[in-house]
């Protein structure tokens, strides 16, 4: 598995113009996009910069659409130049599939990864393969406009594709603000921005009630949490689920390593978590239990105080995993496990 991401900070975008009175004013304003902010959105990491639209301070509104051509960067630097909204897309990413879907792009998407399974609607659309290493063949013949890679995709798997000719944009989100700006991004690209405005403001809403409930515990009272999200596996500091731990007020006891680490299990019976979570509907491989009772049976972890407590907490692991719109549910699962009934609704 790769990184998932986050930190939680928001930079707006603004990148069409409403009710422009001529063509050229149209092309004009389109060369002068953010695009800091669009870069931003697709994980690029560069310094590159333009000026921003003279309309920054221009209310939302109902007639807000992207000015075509539009110039974007992906995660890798690569610039894409948009003449209209992608017609036809491949998602090769669960998440990025989620978000396509929350803006109301399903009737664009002809390709999907053959892990995708939310929406409910995704499960008829043609598979193309794994997130890691689709199928070009597939891929190709879809005839597919965009290509949409995730954070699964490698470095030589991108190349790969486009020495091929295909189109592929790559996102490489690391924290829940990278994911929010996404969102923001793929309403940019395909015409849907009041679409992806509204789903960042109900995830910015959920990301408020969290962290203001959390900012009313006292440092005394935090829980300290343990998480693994697959046999054997946890995640430190530098991925986002180790972020929605901390915005929810918990204290991740392996925050002091570094990505996704195989566990450690005497150090994790010394650090004494008192809430586990685990994903649902998993079984391990090796000794063929599910995650709610493998984690018990471990030689001494009878003794871990979230066990004696009884403080074991499933979460649906597609929400915990996946850098989507969904990512804030997510929070409010893991704020919820740690401290039940202290969220207002």
């Amino acid at each position: 598995m790769r990184q998932f991401g986050l930190l939680v900070v928001m930079v707006l975008m603004l990148v069409g113009l409403i009710g422009c009175n001529t063509a050229k004013e149209n092309e004009d304003s389109a060369n002068n996009v953010s695009t800091n902010v669009v870069e931003n959105a697709a994980g690029n990491k560069t310094n590159d910069q333009a000026e921003k639209t003279n309309n920054e301070k221009e209310p939302a509104t109902e007639a807000k659409a992207t000015v075509y051509p539009l110039k974007v960067k992906d995660a890798t630097g690569e610039e894409f130049t948009f003449s209209e909204a992608p017609q036809r897309i491949v998602s090769t990413s669960v998440s990025e599939t989620e978000i396509l879907y929350s803006l109301g792009l399903g009737d664009k998407v002809v390709g999907v990864s053959d892990y995708d399974n939310y929406p409910a609607e995704v499960l008829e659309k043609p598979k193309v393969g794994g997130v890691t290493n689709p199928n070009v063949e597939v891929i190709i013949a879809s005839n597919a406009d965009l290509v949409i890679a995730g954070i699964s995709m490698k470095a030589p798997v991108v190349e790969e594709f486009r020495s091929l000719n295909v189109n592929l944009f790559k996102t490489d989100p690391e924290n829940v603000e990278d994911i929010l700006e996404n969102i923001l991004l793929f309403g940019v690209i395909n015409d849907k921005q009041l679409e992806a405005e509204a789903v960042v403001a109900k995830m910015r809403e959920d990301i408020r009630k969290v962290t203001e409930a959390a900012a009313a515990i006292a440092p005394e009272d935090q829980k300290k949490v343990y998480i693994e999200f697959s046999p054997g596996w946890t995640v430190g500091k530098g991925e986002f689920m180790d972020e929605l731990i901390t915005m929810a007020g918990g204290i991740n006891i392996a925050s002091d390593l570094e990505g996704w680490n195989a566990i450690n299990e005497e150090k994790i019976i010394a650090d004494n978590p008192e809430v586990i979570f685990y994903p649902l509907n998993i079984t391990d491989t090796d000794s063929g239990k599910r995650m709610e009772d493998l984690i018990p049976s471990r030689s001494g972890w009878d003794k871990i105080t979230a066990i004696v407590d009884n403080r074991m907490v499933g979460l649906d692991k597609d929400i915990l995993s996946r850098a989507g719109p969904r990512t804030t549910q997510g929070l409010i699962d893991i704020f919820n496990g740690i401290y039940p009934g202290l969220l207002k609704e």
